[in-house]
């Protein structure tokens, strides 16, 4: 399985890039690129290891296909309202790389708006079957970017999951439906899932319904109001007692069961998988103490650096891993926004603002954040000198 991208000169510093992409204005990929070059023009005989990161939303696949080869599969299947619709997946070795953005996100949805009541993640159980079909035995699960609010319902249905109602009919639920289930019988499922491991990256610890579950924090997002959000969150409480009581699986106070309209809950309960932090997956995947012998610097970032990132997003995740082995990280950010006190604590050496501060508009940012970036990692390379 390929790790890295390096060049070919031997006893060199080692430098590793791990960016987050830089929302709105970069992706991942283009980050890296953008520090390489600045790294090379100061010490053109550096070993540089590129990983652009995405953390289970959109741009995951791409991310760990550049990072680890591989390939990106297209493929049909559902989309979140019912029409077929071009989807992919990614597949590098024995594991497969699914994104539920890419058949349950708001780029698939409908135009003239999204509807959580009526989205179905059902193509992305499509996609999932299509990969273990195809040979896969390993699943890593992104959740993010959902337009859903089914609880994972839909996806569970497409990999066999039989969900039916009080008359004894089956049927796929959506959110609005999702309280009408009488019975589940997921044997199908766990029989087609034998011996396949499914991981999800999951960066949220919400639960699946109350005051900080799925539908009263994200689903104002996608489009629901008021009456739909308190009508979604008691059907997903109520699909909670019904996979309780069915399958013998509490998803009540499960951390990260609200992730992408409950997909959380559904991949847990009847896809036995194991909800973990994006970054931490990734990581584990490199060979992470391994890759870090011999390394210099480590250089991540993200397009935003906030009290949100201590909760083990990317950077604070690389972070920490590398103060285990005394490797200094650089955060190389679009901007720090508010208190950055407690970021001292994960393992951070030094934090870098590329914005200069004096953009009147986002589109200003926009339109110099490549030159920015360029100039921030120049300044620090400088200055390690």
């Amino acid at each position: 399985m390929k790790t890295m991208k390096t060049n070919n000169t031997a006893e060199r510093n080692k430098y590793i890039l791990m960016p987050d992409s830089f929302k709105g204005t970069m992706d991942a990929v283009t980050v890296c690129g953008i520090m390489r070059d600045a790294i090379l023009s100061h010490d053109s005989s550096a070993q540089i290891i590129s990983v652009p990161i995405a953390d289970g939303g959109e741009g995951t696949v791409d991310c760990f296909v550049h990072a680890f080869g591989g390939e990106r599969i297209e493929a049909d299947v559902k989309g979140p309202y019912g029409k077929e619709a071009a989807s992919f997946y990614g597949r590098t070795g024995d594991t497969a790389v699914v994104e539920l953005a890419a058949a349950a996100g708001f780029t698939a949805g409908k135009k003239g708006g999204n509807n959580p009541a009526k989205a179905t993640t059902y193509g992305v159980g499509q996609l999932i079957k299509k990969a273990v079909e195809a040979g896969s035995s390993r699943i890593i699960l992104g959740l993010g970017g959902s337009c859903s609010n089914d609880g994972g319902a839909g996806m569970a249905a497409a990999l066999g999951t039989e969900f039916y109602d009080e008359n004894g009919e089956s049927f796929v639920p959506t959110g609005d439906t999702l309280h009408l289930i009488a019975r589940i019988d997921n044997s199908r499922t766990e029989e087609f899932l034998r011996g396949v491991t499914v991981d999800v990256m999951c960066d949220i610890d919400n639960p699946l319904y109350g005051a900080e579950g799925a539908a009263y924090v994200f689903a104002p997002q996608k489009g629901a109001d008021e009456r739909m959000v308190h009508e979604l969150d008691m059907n997903l409480r109520s699909f909670a007692e019904t996979i309780q009581r069915e399958i013998g699986t509490d998803v009540s106070e499960l951390p990260g069961a609200g992730a992408a309209g409950g997909a959380g809950a559904g991949a847990y309960a009847f896809l036995g998988a194991s909800l973990r932090q994006g970054i931490d997956v990734i990581l584990d995947m490199l060979d992470f103490d391994s890759l870090v012998d011999g390394c210099r610097m480590i250089f991540t970032g993200e397009g935003q650096l906030d009290s949100q990132s201590l909760g083990g997003k990317v950077v604070v995740g690389i972070s920490r891993r590398a103060a285990k082995h005394q490797i200094p990280v650089t955060a190389v950010v679009g901007r720090v926004k508010g208190d950055a006190a407690g970021l001292a604590s994960s393992g951070i050496s030094r934090i870098v603002q590329t914005d200069p501060g004096t953009y009147s508009s986002f589109s200003e940012v926009a339109k110099n954040c490549r030159r920015d970036l360029y100039r921030a990692m120049d300044r620090v390379m400088s200055e390690a000198k």
